[in-house]
């Protein structure tokens, strides 16, 4: 098993409740296939840094999960298939990635529990 993280960016046209069931739909393909959700992040509407199908807005979606090989192949090809999707980005973590995320995720925790 690997680990993975994967940022895509939805069409800025959806509802709040219809954006969420985009995500909950690749994290469904993701666990159907095996593979383990370690943490998921909804960095919300952003501006993008140049028009994608004329659109300057999108909401971003972060996911980061473990699972083998075999898996990523048929989620880029969920994402291709979905046009909600405008684009996205998998890629698969070094240790040194790993040991950030890591960090980062217990950093974020520690911060929640204390607001």
């Amino acid at each position: 098993m690997n680990h993975y993280e994967t940022v895509f960016i939805l069409t800025p046209v959806l509802s709040d409740v219809q954006m969420k069931e985009a995500v909950e739909k690749f994290k469904g393909i993701l666990t159907e296939e095996g593979a383990t959700i370690v943490s998921e992040e909804n960095w919300g509407l952003k501006k993008l840094a140049y028009p994608i199908q004329k659109k300057s807005t999108g909401f971003y979606a972060f996911v980061e999960f473990d699972a083998d090989p075999s898996v990523i192949a048929k989620l880029e090809l969920q994402f291709r298939r979905d046009e909600k999707v405008i684009r996205f980005l998998t890629f698969r973590q070094d240790k040194y990635a790993h040991q950030y995320a890591e960090k980062r995720r217990n950093l974020k925790s520690s911060t929640k529990k204390e607001n």
